[in-house]
């Protein structure tokens, strides 16, 4: 699953992770911590949507 950030598009994917932020891939996005910011704009994770 993946999940786009709504104000500048930047893409978790689940698979893949985030290793620079330490996230391990296939973390699954619930897991991800809730202060969780976007690397691109600084968006909060309540602004991401999950993308089919």
């Amino acid at each position: 699953m993946k999940y786009v950030c709504d104000l500048c598009g930047w893409e978790y994917d689940e698979e893949a992770g985030y290793e620079d932020a330490g996230i391990a891939p296939g973390t699954p996005w619930a897991e991800v911590a809730e202060d969780f910011e976007c690397p691109l704009c600084g968006a909060p994770k309540d602004k991401f949507s999950e993308d089919e």
